[in-house]
């Protein structure tokens, strides 16, 4: 095989999937719906199972499931012979996946799903299989061609994709947001970009506030102290007014007025840009851009007028976010 053929025969093998995710595409009905309004529905755990390739999509579809706020699991369908039954509950759901629907391994789970009336949704491509017929929720998957008429990949594809279909359908009924998924991903560049601006801003103590009555003289002593070179200008109320960058000290410096006995709400900017506490923090990073400016004041929804911390561009890359 030259390398060009090898190309060829990638390209076929790809071009049978794609077709066999068109054809799923096109069968999709009711029964989709009914699975899905099920799978909300649980109150306990979505139990995947498969044999051989279709044990090893079963696998995945269960971490899916999981990752979106579905509580699920795999069960090994020959373990289950063997005491694993147990396992599932009444309140459970279980998905069998069986491109023929009349694997031996499934029928001891199909009877024990029936004889103790536990929900039972079917991915199974054969109607008159054992499968189809037991199953309360029936997808059936359209005849696909296989890569060399025999091994499991267009068929393995389309149950990969319509497990997929079934998690994010699920996902949004139960509106599985963003800082959802940040909670049950927490590790890795994932959950690194799935930092709120709570999580890194500062707070207490060593956020810069000042009066907006008090001298520069003073407000200066602070800025220095605090090193973030900005000053958060607060009212008797403790609502913010203003913000004062080391920016706007030195341009006022080269006036050659008072500075020093000025008061802070003389020469602060009004009205500073601010973000909400639950906002992720690449969308700080982004309105830092915007906006060009190095430092963010933070509020809760409750209370916007109210600074509860301060987000500067060095919490940014210390979390390794950018």
């Amino acid at each position: 095989m030259t390398n060009k053929n090898f190309i060829k025969s990638a390209q076929e093998v790809i071009g049978l999937e794609i077709e066999a995710l068109k054809k799923l595409k096109r069968s999709l009905n009711t029964s989709f719906n009914k699975a899905v309004n099920e799978i909300t529905k649980c109150q306990s755990k979505v139990i995947l199972c498969g044999v051989g390739k279709s044990g090893l999509i079963a696998q995945k579809i269960a971490a899916t499931f999981s990752s979106v706020g579905t509580p699920s699991f795999y069960l090994s369908a020959s373990d289950s012979s063997h005491g694993d039954l147990g396992s599932i509950s009444k309140r459970d759901i279980l998905i069998l996946i069986s491109y023929s629907g009349q694997t031996n391994e499934l029928k001891n789970i199909i009877k024990y799903a029936n004889r103790n009336r536990i929900l039972l949704i079917g991915i199974v491509s054969k109607k008159n299989s054992v499968l189809y017929k037991a199953a309360d929720v029936k997808l059936l998957l359209p005849e696909v061609k296989e890569s060399e008429e025999i091994i499991p990949t267009s068929s393995t594809t389309a149950q990969l994709a319509l497990g997929d279909a079934l998690a994010i359908a699920a996902m949004k009924i139960k509106k599985f947001n963003k800082l959802d998924f940040k909670k049950i991903h927490p590790a890795g560049n994932l959950g690194a970009q799935l930092k709120t601006v709570e999580e890194i801003m500062l707070t207490g103590e060593k956020i810069p506030f000042v009066n907006e009555n008090i001298k520069m003289k003073k407000a200066i002593k602070i800025l220095s102290d605090k090193k973030l070179g900005i000053l958060i200008v607060r009212n008797k109320k403790k609502n913010t007014t203003g913000i004062i960058t080391d920016g706007q000290i030195r341009r006022f410096n080269q006036k050659n007025v008072d500075l020093l006995n000025l008061n802070v709400k003389k020469i602060m900017t009004k009205n500073p840009i601010s973000i909400d506490k639950d906002s992720l923090a690449v969308k700080a990073i982004s309105l830092m851009n915007t906006k060009k400016i190095t430092s963010l004041c933070v509020f809760t929804k409750k209370n916007k007028r109210k600074t509860i911390g301060v987000l500067h561009i060095h919490n940014i890359l210390k979390s390794n976010i950018t």
